[in-house]
């Protein structure tokens, strides 16, 4: 299954903001959220077992793919903004209530969803990230050096797009070099980077905000003890025992009914292992 396999649409979410929408199948409605540096086309595996039964919907967040890039205002890029994005989609195609899942960047714009929008969200999978505030607290010393990227894009604006901005190729193009356990079809690796090529500037203000406004939102809802109140699947390789922490314990912090799970593939687990993912998303929708 290829994007031209999917319906796609323009959906309008907020302001005139509109984000490129792709959906296949029908049945219960599922969304699928998309990681970096990549586009829906991530979920095309995924997306082709889940549609027998389901109404699988996968949007380029804001920012990224084929979606609107506005200029950021502080508040553009939070993943609380991005969160109310999926709620505005899922309601103009006719879904209250919705599963979510996802992936990378993905997941914390669900993880963000799940808890300002309990009511529409009936289930939450994450893939491969820890919740914000968890992230930047396990990145200590030299082990920090593997999440390089998350500290030059935090940095005030211009450096990083200027830097990103000479050479985007070869900044896009090196993660999903050595966070793959074997080469991207030629088509997929290109349209990632054709798309992350043209969105360098959004792109960066979407990891800024993680290192400011999406860790305030956080921490104020730790400090309400605030938790995910629907079932949670959690899928990541394992970086605990790389980096020193215990991810389910993390996880468990937010997630009271949680599902954990250490998988063998790469990061990019929808491409590389789409039956595991599948299936897991599978065995959530039951609880």
């Amino acid at each position: 299954m290829h994007s031209t396999d999917f319906a796609h649409q323009r959906v309008q979410v907020s302001d005139g903001i509109e984000l490129n929408v792709a959906t296949t199948g029908s049945g219960s409605p599922v969304v699928l959220l998309h990681g970096f540096p990549q586009t829906h086309l991530m979920w095309r595996h995924v997306a082709a077992d889940l549609a027998a039964d389901h109404t699988v919907i996968m949007p380029d967040l804001r920012g990224y793919g084929d979606s609107d890039k506005p200029a950021d205002t502080g508040t553009t890029y939070s993943k609380r903004t991005m969160a109310a994005d999926v709620v505005a989609v899922a309601r103009a195609l006719g879904h209250d209530r919705f599963a979510l899942a996802g992936h990378d960047r993905g997941a914390l714009v669900a993880f963000r969803a799940g808890l300002d929008h309990p009511r529409h969200v009936t289930h939450l999978a994450s893939l491969d990230v820890l919740p914000t505030l968890d992230m930047w607290d396990v990145l200590r010393g030299t082990s920090a050096a593997i999440g390089f990227h998350l500290f030059l894009m935090a940095q005030p604006p211009g450096l990083a797009e200027e830097l990103i901005g000479a050479r985007p190729d070869v900044f896009f193009g090196h993660f999903l070099d050595i966070w793959s356990v074997s080469p991207f079809p030629a088509d997929v690796r290109a349209e990632y980077l054709r798309a992350s090529r043209e969105a360098v500037t959004s792109i960066v203000a979407d990891y800024r905000a993680s290192a400011t406004i999406d860790v305030e939102h956080d921490a104020l809802d730790r400090e309400a003890g605030n938790r995910l109140r629907m079932p949670v699947t959690v899928l990541q390789q394992d970086w605990g025992a790389a980096l020193g922490f215990d991810a389910r314990a993390l996880w468990g912090a937010w997630a009271p009914d949680l599902d954990h799970r250490t998988v063998s593939c790469g990061h990019f687990m929808a491409e590389e292992a789409p039956d595991v993912v599948a299936g897991a998303l599978r065995d959530l929708l039951t609880r």
